[in-house]
């Protein structure tokens, strides 16, 4: 069945299959902390059941698209059940590529196991020590060159347990000082903006997901960089990827209504709608994409399918094996804990 609501990457309420509500057949789903119950010991079999759940109800004719953001540090999902673990910045000054590969393939052994096939991570954009930009140490350095490398020893890593990998926030919030999240950020500055792209350039390409920020730049004019074509499909780098925006419910963006939203994601050269964290949110999304007309969200549809046509199939969920990788998770942390304080 061929619907714009396929198109929807979406959060949901609920911790077990019966408490999901969506009125609509998303394409994709993201799990957040109030999707995973903290136990340690039922937690993740609970989440795998979850994730199975979903996989019958909405993956039957392709594969469901199920993310999380597992960064690590900061941004860590996984955090109850793993304790403590760190940030990119901490992985590339102690260890340098080798050890953020390693971090990208513990991540990705941990969240096959739990039925993800989408991991919303890494990071490329710069470092700059902003305290309100809510990125951080999130990010591996402000050097272009060192990010890209950092989180692509993080991406190899990922990539080759099966789970996909998202280049994020395009064209990079390095030197911003408002979060996202709050507010529309800005640049002004035509070279740092290119300064922050540069990061993007070498681990992107025509299959690789690339999350869009909302930022302003001058390129974008009003628009947001993630509804602006200009600075997506039609980017002046030439940067390929399968594009979606950050969350469409962030304060980035509100100034524009859902059908406007909606409707220049997709004129932006979008093949996803990401939409986190309402469900008013997430409904009016799906209307005002059953609102358009077929030719300007049958492109991304196709693409959108495309990729779910080629996510890799689950891996049982196995106690022991879930055991012994928490165990590897937390010697894994301590050293990089003992190894940042020497």
């Amino acid at each position: 069945m061929r619907s714009p609501e396929h198109l929807l990457w979406t959060g949901f309420r609920g911790l077990d299959p019966s408490e999901v509500d969506l009125p609509f057949r998303p394409g994709g789903v993201i799990l957040f902390a109030r999707n995973l119950d903290p136990d340690p010991l039922a937690g993740p079999a609970r989440c795998r059941h979850l994730i199975d759940a979903l996989q019958t109800r909405f993956g039957s004719d392709l594969p469901l698209a199920v993310a999380l953001d597992q960064e690590g540090g900061p941004v860590s999902r996984l955090r109850p059940w793993t304790g403590p673990t760190p940030p990119l910045r901490q992985l590339w000054k102690d260890s340098g590529p080798e050890g953020c590969a390693a971090w990208g393939r513990l991540w990705g052994e941990g969240l096959r196991l739990l039925g993800f096939n989408v991991d919303f991570a890494p990071v490329l954009d710069l470092w700059d020590g902003h305290p309100g930009a809510g990125i951080g140490d999130r990010a591996a350095s402000e050097l272009p060159a060192e990010a890209a490398r950092a989180a692509g020893a993080f991406l190899h890593g990922l990539e080759a347990t099966g789970v996909r990998g998202c280049l994020k926030h395009f064209p990079g919030l390095g030197g911003t000082t408002l979060d996202s999240h709050r507010g529309l950020p800005a640049l002004a500055d035509t070279q740092l903006v290119t300064r922050n792209a540069e990061a993007f350039l070498p681990l992107a390409h025509p299959d690789r997901l690339v999350m869009v920020a909302h930022l302003r730049t001058p390129a974008s004019g009003a628009l947001p960089a993630s509804l602006h074509r200009g600075s997506v499909q039609e980017n002046p780098w030439g940067l390929q990827g399968r594009f979606l925006p950050d969350d469409l419910e962030m304060g980035g963006c509100t100034d524009w209504n859902w059908d406007d939203r909606v409707r220049l994601s997709l004129e932006a050269g979008h093949q996803w709608l990401l939409v986190c964290q309402t469900p008013e949110g997430w409904t009016a999304c799906a209307e005002a994409a059953g609102r358009l007309p077929e030719r300007l969200w049958a492109p991304a549809l196709a693409a959108s399918r495309s990729m779910r046509r080629h996510l890799p199939a689950t891996v049982p969920f196995d106690r022991a094996a879930w055991q012994h990788w928490l165990a590897r998770i937390k010697a894994a942390a301590s050293q990089a804990t003992s190894r940042s304080a020497s």
